[in-house]
């Protein structure tokens, strides 16, 4: 083998998807660090708001409301962008999966944050509390979906 021969040692492109420059979907334990990643930062976002707006003096479920939106819509441009980048993330179905996917999980994150606060009895730190079971309970139900359903390779 001379130095400008290729060495037959390498191994052959991953798939044609990879040998073409197209990107190639993440496996589960690299998407599961990058949404968790992700999602703290969303969690910031959303959990400030919701403390923002409740100082201000807004109604508990209407800061929740807001606050989900602005997070989730943080968290879904960026998933978008850095975790499912082999997905196919285009189409009006994919967008409505997504809008009733958010809405279910709207409905949930909003729900549990507002059953949480009625089963409480008052403590410091309740509205802290009931946020983190329904930002819990929201990210599980999203990330299931997003990884199966809207995002699936």
């Amino acid at each position: 083998m001379t130095a400008t021969e290729p060495s037959r040692a390498e191994p052959p492109a991953a798939d044609a998807a990879d040998a073409a420059g197209a990107p190639v979907g993440h496996g589960l334990v690299r998407q599961l660090g990058s949404f968790v990643a992700i999602g703290v930062l969303a969690a910031v976002v959303d959990f400030g708001v919701y403390h923002l707006l409740l100082n201000a003096g807004l109604w508990v479920p209407v800061s929740k409301g807001i606050s989900f939106i602005l997070g989730t819509t943080t968290a879904y441009l960026l998933n978008k962008r850095f975790t499912f980048t082999g997905a196919n993330t285009g189409g009006r179905a994919r967008f409505a999966g997504f809008v009733a996917l958010y809405g279910t999980t709207f409905a949930v994150n909003v729900g549990m944050n507002s059953l949480v606060l009625h089963l409480l009895p008052p403590l410091t730190y309740d509205t802290s509390l009931a946020w983190l079971v329904a930002q819990g309970t929201a990210t599980a139900i999203n990330f299931v979906m997003l990884r199966w359903v809207i995002f699936k390779a």
